[in-house]
Protein backbone atom coordinates (compact mmCIF):
# COMPACT_ATOMS: atom_id res chain seq x y z
CA UNK A 1 0.00 0.00 0.00
CA UNK A 2 2.93 2.04 1.21
CA UNK A 3 4.50 1.35 -2.75
CA UNK A 4 1.41 2.55 -4.14
CA UNK A 5 0.78 5.97 -2.35
CA UNK A 6 4.15 6.71 -3.86
CA UNK A 7 3.81 5.96 -7.19
CA UNK A 8 0.25 8.58 -7.02
CA UNK A 9 2.61 11.23 -4.87
CA UNK A 10 5.24 10.62 -7.96
CA UNK A 11 2.72 11.01 -10.69
CA UNK A 12 1.27 14.17 -8.91
CA UNK A 13 4.04 15.86 -8.98
CA UNK A 14 5.35 15.26 -12.20
CA UNK A 15 1.52 16.71 -13.21
CA UNK A 16 2.56 19.86 -11.07
CA UNK A 17 6.02 20.45 -12.93
CA UNK A 18 4.47 19.98 -16.22
CA UNK A 19 1.96 22.49 -15.31
CA UNK A 20 4.01 25.13 -14.21
CA UNK A 21 6.81 24.98 -16.99
CA UNK A 22 3.33 25.04 -19.30
CA UNK A 23 2.18 28.12 -17.87
CA UNK A 24 4.47 30.39 -20.34
CA UNK A 25 2.27 29.17 -23.21
CA UNK A 26 -0.78 30.24 -22.62
CA UNK A 27 -1.12 32.54 -25.10
CA UNK A 28 -3.04 33.50 -28.21
CA UNK A 29 -2.97 30.66 -30.98
CA UNK A 30 -1.79 32.76 -33.83
CA UNK A 31 0.55 31.07 -36.36
CA UNK A 32 3.62 32.85 -36.82
CA UNK A 33 4.74 33.02 -40.36
CA UNK A 34 8.09 34.46 -41.68
CA UNK A 35 8.19 36.54 -44.39
CA UNK A 36 10.30 36.33 -47.42
CA UNK A 37 12.65 39.25 -48.05
CA UNK A 38 11.70 40.56 -44.09
CA UNK A 39 13.85 41.57 -42.15
CA UNK A 40 12.78 40.70 -38.67
CA UNK A 41 14.13 40.86 -34.61
CA UNK A 42 15.35 37.34 -33.30
CA UNK A 43 14.17 36.12 -30.82
CA UNK A 44 15.81 33.73 -27.88
CA UNK A 45 13.04 31.33 -26.73
CA UNK A 46 11.76 31.08 -23.26
CA UNK A 47 11.34 27.30 -22.16
CA UNK A 48 8.01 25.85 -22.66
CA UNK A 49 5.71 23.09 -22.11
CA UNK A 50 7.07 19.56 -24.26
CA UNK A 51 3.18 19.08 -24.19
CA UNK A 52 2.92 21.59 -27.05
CA UNK A 53 1.64 25.44 -27.26
CA UNK A 54 -1.70 25.84 -25.11
CA UNK A 55 -5.13 26.55 -26.77
CA UNK A 56 -6.11 30.62 -24.83
CA UNK A 57 -9.23 28.57 -24.01
CA UNK A 58 -7.34 26.29 -21.68
CA UNK A 59 -5.46 28.25 -20.37
CA UNK A 60 -6.07 29.54 -16.86
CA UNK A 61 -9.24 32.06 -15.80
CA UNK A 62 -6.62 33.68 -13.41
CA UNK A 63 -3.01 35.31 -13.45
CA UNK A 64 -1.09 36.72 -10.54
CA UNK A 65 1.06 39.92 -9.40
CA UNK A 66 4.62 38.21 -9.51
CA UNK A 67 6.28 41.08 -7.50
CA UNK A 68 5.43 44.44 -5.37
CA UNK A 69 3.68 45.33 -2.78
CA UNK A 70 0.70 43.15 -4.07
CA UNK A 71 2.60 40.41 -4.79
CA UNK A 72 0.68 36.91 -5.12
CA UNK A 73 -2.82 39.08 -5.41
CA UNK A 74 -5.27 37.58 -8.30
CA UNK A 75 -6.56 39.22 -11.26
CA UNK A 76 -9.53 37.41 -12.86
CA UNK A 77 -9.10 36.66 -16.91
CA UNK A 78 -12.64 37.28 -18.42
CA UNK A 79 -13.71 35.18 -21.46
CA UNK A 80 -13.33 38.11 -24.18
CA UNK A 81 -12.41 37.38 -27.74
CA UNK A 82 -8.71 38.32 -28.35
CA UNK A 83 -7.82 38.70 -24.58
CA UNK A 84 -4.47 36.84 -24.30
CA UNK A 85 -3.31 38.08 -20.28
CA UNK A 86 0.87 38.03 -20.34
CA UNK A 87 2.09 34.91 -18.51
CA UNK A 88 3.18 34.90 -15.10
CA UNK A 89 6.73 33.96 -16.43
CA UNK A 90 6.82 36.16 -19.19
CA UNK A 91 6.15 39.12 -16.68
CA UNK A 92 8.86 38.15 -14.55
CA UNK A 93 11.41 37.82 -17.51
CA UNK A 94 9.91 41.19 -18.63
CA UNK A 95 10.55 43.21 -15.23
CA UNK A 96 13.55 41.45 -15.09
CA UNK A 97 14.63 43.27 -17.78
CA UNK A 98 12.49 46.81 -16.35
CA UNK A 99 14.12 47.00 -13.81
CA UNK A 100 17.94 46.22 -15.14
CA UNK A 101 17.72 48.94 -17.28
CA UNK A 102 15.38 51.52 -14.59
CA UNK A 103 16.37 50.88 -11.61
CA UNK A 104 14.43 53.68 -9.92
CA UNK A 105 10.55 53.01 -10.50
CA UNK A 106 9.44 54.74 -7.76
CA UNK A 107 9.80 57.99 -10.41
CA UNK A 108 8.18 56.10 -13.15
CA UNK A 109 4.71 57.14 -15.16
CA UNK A 110 4.06 53.53 -16.94
CA UNK A 111 1.48 53.24 -19.83
CA UNK A 112 -0.86 50.22 -20.73
CA UNK A 113 -2.14 51.02 -24.38
CA UNK A 114 -4.30 47.94 -24.57
CA UNK A 115 -4.78 47.46 -20.72
CA UNK A 116 -7.24 44.08 -20.68
CA UNK A 117 -7.27 42.81 -17.42
CA UNK A 118 -4.27 45.07 -16.38
CA UNK A 119 -1.50 42.55 -15.05
CA UNK A 120 1.14 44.46 -17.06
CA UNK A 121 0.09 47.81 -15.65
CA UNK A 122 -1.07 46.57 -12.24
CA UNK A 123 2.54 44.94 -11.77
CA UNK A 124 4.18 48.13 -12.60
CA UNK A 125 2.38 49.92 -9.98
CA UNK A 126 2.72 47.00 -7.72
CA UNK A 127 6.57 47.83 -7.61
CA UNK A 128 6.49 51.28 -7.35
CA UNK A 129 5.87 53.46 -10.46
CA UNK A 130 4.12 56.96 -9.69
CA UNK A 131 1.49 57.00 -12.04
CA UNK A 132 -0.14 53.93 -14.02
CA UNK A 133 -2.68 54.78 -16.96
CA UNK A 134 -4.74 52.06 -18.57
CA UNK A 135 -6.60 52.37 -21.57
CA UNK A 136 -8.87 50.10 -22.61
CA UNK A 137 -12.12 49.94 -24.92
CA UNK A 138 -14.13 46.95 -23.99
CA UNK A 139 -16.87 47.72 -21.31
CA UNK A 140 -16.78 44.80 -19.21
CA UNK A 141 -12.26 44.72 -19.26
CA UNK A 142 -13.31 48.81 -18.01
CA UNK A 143 -15.85 47.03 -15.52
CA UNK A 144 -12.72 45.09 -13.92
CA UNK A 145 -10.19 47.39 -14.01
CA UNK A 146 -12.35 49.59 -11.72
CA UNK A 147 -13.01 46.91 -9.67
CA UNK A 148 -9.33 45.84 -9.54
CA UNK A 149 -8.73 49.28 -8.48
CA UNK A 150 -11.16 49.45 -5.93
CA UNK A 151 -10.26 46.34 -4.20
CA UNK A 152 -6.46 47.14 -4.40
CA UNK A 153 -6.94 50.85 -3.32
CA UNK A 154 -4.86 51.68 -6.43
CA UNK A 155 -4.91 55.25 -6.33
CA UNK A 156 -1.93 55.31 -8.39
CA UNK A 157 -3.78 54.03 -11.14
CA UNK A 158 -5.61 55.69 -13.91
CA UNK A 159 -8.48 54.24 -15.92
CA UNK A 160 -9.64 55.61 -19.41
CA UNK A 161 -11.95 54.41 -21.67
CA UNK A 162 -11.62 54.49 -25.42
CA UNK A 163 -10.08 53.44 -28.43
CA UNK A 164 -6.04 53.08 -27.74
CA UNK A 165 -4.30 55.30 -30.56
CA UNK A 166 -7.06 57.83 -30.52
CA UNK A 167 -6.15 58.27 -26.86
CA UNK A 168 -3.03 58.08 -27.03
CA UNK A 169 -2.57 61.51 -29.89
CA UNK A 170 -4.17 63.80 -27.07
CA UNK A 171 -0.91 63.11 -24.97
CA UNK A 172 2.47 65.28 -25.00
CA UNK A 173 5.58 63.64 -27.01
CA UNK A 174 8.12 61.93 -23.52
CA UNK A 175 4.77 61.71 -21.14
CA UNK A 176 5.94 57.99 -20.28
CA UNK A 177 9.25 56.03 -19.20
CA UNK A 178 7.24 52.70 -19.07
CA UNK A 179 4.67 51.76 -22.25
CA UNK A 180 3.28 48.62 -22.52
CA UNK A 181 1.55 47.68 -26.40
CA UNK A 182 0.17 44.82 -26.69
CA UNK A 183 -2.29 44.47 -29.33
CA UNK A 184 -4.84 42.03 -30.12
CA UNK A 185 -2.54 39.29 -32.33
CA UNK A 186 -5.14 39.80 -35.03
CA UNK A 187 -5.28 43.21 -35.70
CA UNK A 188 -3.43 45.99 -37.37
CA UNK A 189 -2.53 48.31 -34.68
CA UNK A 190 0.90 46.82 -34.09
CA UNK A 191 2.60 49.14 -36.29
CA UNK A 192 0.66 52.21 -35.25
CA UNK A 193 0.90 51.36 -31.74
CA UNK A 194 4.34 50.79 -31.57
CA UNK A 195 4.76 54.47 -33.87
CA UNK A 196 2.34 56.26 -31.33
CA UNK A 197 4.66 54.40 -27.87
CA UNK A 198 7.68 55.59 -29.78
CA UNK A 199 6.39 59.65 -29.95
CA UNK A 200 5.01 59.12 -26.08
CA UNK A 201 8.33 57.28 -24.55
CA UNK A 202 10.60 59.57 -22.73
CA UNK A 203 14.04 59.45 -24.06
CA UNK A 204 15.33 56.95 -21.30
CA UNK A 205 12.60 54.73 -21.15
CA UNK A 206 10.98 51.72 -22.86
CA UNK A 207 8.45 49.92 -24.92
CA UNK A 208 7.78 46.89 -24.35
CA UNK A 209 5.86 44.65 -27.72
CA UNK A 210 4.34 41.34 -27.16
CA UNK A 211 3.15 40.28 -31.06
CA UNK A 212 1.94 36.84 -32.97
CA UNK A 213 5.57 37.07 -34.83
CA UNK A 214 8.97 39.00 -34.38
CA UNK A 215 8.78 42.58 -34.93
CA UNK A 216 10.32 44.01 -38.09
CA UNK A 217 13.34 45.71 -37.54
CA UNK A 218 12.66 48.59 -40.17
CA UNK A 219 9.40 48.97 -38.35
CA UNK A 220 11.63 49.69 -34.86
CA UNK A 221 13.78 51.49 -36.74
CA UNK A 222 11.25 53.96 -38.30
CA UNK A 223 10.02 54.45 -35.09
CA UNK A 224 13.08 55.75 -34.03
CA UNK A 225 13.14 52.71 -31.52
CA UNK A 226 16.02 50.17 -30.45
CA UNK A 227 15.37 46.48 -29.16
CA UNK A 228 17.79 45.76 -26.26
CA UNK A 229 16.16 42.45 -24.95
CA UNK A 230 14.25 39.91 -27.05
CA UNK A 231 12.14 36.51 -26.27
CA UNK A 232 9.86 34.32 -27.13
CA UNK A 233 7.20 31.98 -25.50
CA UNK A 234 5.44 29.31 -27.13
CA UNK A 235 3.99 31.73 -30.51
CA UNK A 236 4.17 34.84 -28.53
CA UNK A 237 6.80 37.34 -29.21
CA UNK A 238 8.14 39.62 -26.95
CA UNK A 239 10.68 42.20 -27.14
CA UNK A 240 12.05 45.66 -24.58
CA UNK A 241 12.78 48.92 -26.92
CA UNK A 242 14.13 51.90 -26.38
CA UNK A 243 14.73 55.35 -28.03
CA UNK A 244 18.21 55.57 -30.01
CA UNK A 245 20.75 57.76 -28.36
CA UNK A 246 22.06 60.51 -30.66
Amino acid sequence: MAHTRSKREAALQRDDDSAVRGEVNQLSPVSVTKRRGTSTLKAKTVQHSRSGERDFSRAAHHVRIIGGRWKRTSLSVLAVGGLRPTPDRVRETLFNWIEHLLPNLDAARGLDLFAGTGALGLELASRGAQRVTFVESNRQLLELLTRTKRRLAADQVDIIAGDALSVAARWLAASFEVIFVDPPFDSNLLAPAVAAAARLVSPGGVVYVESGAPVDDVLIAAAGLQAVRASRAGRAFFCLLRPVTA
